[in-house]
């Protein structure tokens, strides 16, 4: 039998407002000019800048009109509900307008140029192929992810040609045709492992001996040439140190990753636009925000002239009502975007005036050494914010200081205590250590061990896996793979 029953929740959601709030704090100052200009496109009430009036005739010293003979116009000024029946309930209030903070907004990019998938086929076109024979080069091509590998067994490939493109070849043949797409520009893209690549670019190289050489020690010592065993390769080789250096600095000028080449020449270039700047005037730190993200919007006047009309008629038929009720939804979104404008102006500069205040010394003196320790909750407690907004202002933003431009996320790092007890920042430990390791000796680089007891000298008690890693996050290898000839 069926039963039925009442259940009572207690669920916490974001309104509207607040969740279009958090998406425009995340955005740097480049992405938001480009909410702006998409909100202005889509909201005919939202219009942009100071609008100034013709002719102030009678009104220069009415209330309605500022100093510069701008209309005062707002949203709380429009009372709408007066031309809706009271039965009569606006679609917008029944539609459910909360959703996922995880359902961002998601742009399809435009696409500039030609592919790399499209660029490699166009130079098959130029070879003379069966039908079966271009369907299994395009499915090659097809294969070849963005640093330029095919990274799939030949088998695979094998069968996937069977089953969606009805073409029944064999291993041999297809291994044929992949040797065709290796020919391809640029040099090493369609290789199945880095060997591999490294192999067909010394090929197409002029034929010297240093080029041989560093052909056989990729062909038969990879795996010592990988681990830098470079004894054991002049003894495999009976070979002298000066010509596997020579072999090795031939291998250095390949690149690991061809596809990359391709991408990287034909992405537009970003460039970085700080949202704050910090300067020093008189001693005193001064912060100012980008002026791009305080634009000055208004209501448009025309929906307001458009409800006086609306007010004045004295016929009240369904289509004005569904023209007032448009109306609403535009007034009542511009008004939400002008005052989550406002509010994200006040809550970036808020968290980056705590930022500048907690780094002070090091903004005044522009030393790293002088970095506080700093994470997220130590500028949440003191702008009494939650954590996650304190976040999204570190994450995305940048800060012109006097030294430079900054990513504020890198002013956060955690603490350690020194040998006198003080906290210090990690990242003063990071700067030390990577300049202890660009200073090493590089025929006997410092294991992590040694790492460690110079840190400890220096005054920070550190233990070797700490050591490990900060190197890792830094992205230093380990010693063996740091040693050079």
């Amino acid at each position: 039998m069926l039963k039925q029953s009442l259940q009572y929740k207690l669920l916490q959601k974001l309104s509207p407002q607040q969740i279009q709030l958090m998406k425009l704090i995340q955005l740097p100052t480049q992405a938001f000019e480009q909410r702006l200009k998409q909100e202005l496109e889509e909201n005919p009430a939202l219009e942009n800048g100071k609008e100034k009036i013709e002719e102030l005739g009678n009104n220069e010293n009415d209330d309605n009109y500022d100093d510069d003979g701008n209309e005062n116009i707002s949203a709380e000024d429009i009372n709408i509900d007066e031309y809706l029946s009271d039965d009569e309930i606006p679609m917008y209030k029944t539609q459910a307008n909360n959703y996922s903070s995880d359902d961002d907004d998601k742009q399809v990019p435009y696409a500039s140029g030609t592919s790399f998938t499209q660029y490699l086929k166009n130079q098959m076109s130029t070879y003379r192929l069966t039908d079966d024979e271009e369907i299994i080069t395009d499915f090659l091509i097809g294969s070849i992810d963005g640093s330029g590998y095919i990274r799939r067994e030949l088998l695979d490939i094998l069968d996937d040609l069977a089953f969606t493109q009805n073409v029944y070849t064999s291993e041999e043949e297809i291994s044929r045709l992949l040797k065709l797409v290796q020919q391809l520009d640029p040099a090493g893209v369609g290789a199945r492992d880095l060997k591999e690549c490294l192999l067909i670019q010394l090929h197409r190289k002029k034929d010297k001996p240093s080029r041989e050489l560093a052909i056989g020690i990729l062909t038969e010592g990879f795996e010592l040439f990988a681990k830098k065993h470079y004894k054991k390769l002049i003894q495999k080789f009976h070979i002298t140190e000066d010509e596997l250096k020579e072999a090795i600095s031939e291998i250095e000028k390949l690149n690991p990753k061809p596809g990359g080449s391709y991408v990287s020449n034909n992405k537009i270039a970003e460039q970085i636009v700080p949202d704050f700047t910090i300067r020093i005037i008189e001693g005193e730190l001064d912060l100012t925000l980008n002026s791009r993200n305080a634009p000055e919007l208004h209501i448009s006047r025309e929906y307001n002239e458009m409800l006086e009309g609306y007010k004045n008629s004295k016929d009240k038929s369904k289509s004005q009502k569904d023209a007032v009720l448009f109306i609403k939804q535009k007034l009542d979104g511009a008004k939400w975007f002008i005052d989550a404008i406002k509010q994200r102006q006040q809550t970036l500069l808020l968290n980056m005036n705590a930022i500048m205040q907690h780094q002070k010394e090091y903004f005044l003196t522009g030393d790293e050494r002088k970095l506080k320790p700093m994470i997220l909750k130590d500028i949440a407690d003191v702008i009494d914010m939650d954590v996650s907004t304190v976040s999204r202002v570190a994450n995305s933003k940048f800060v012109t200081t006097p030294y430079g431009t900054k990513l504020i996320k890198e002013f956060f790092s955690e603490s350690m205590k020194n040998d006198q007890g003080e906290d210090v920042s990690t990242r003063e430990i990071k700067n030390i250590l990577e300049t202890v390791v660009s200073e090493e000796n590089k025929r006997k680089p410092l294991t992590d061990d040694k790492l460690s007891a110079l840190l400890k000298e220096k005054g920070y008690p550190i233990a070797r896996r700490t050591v490990a890693k900060y190197r890792e996050q830094l992205d230093i290898p380990v010693a063996r793979l740091r040693k050079e000839i």
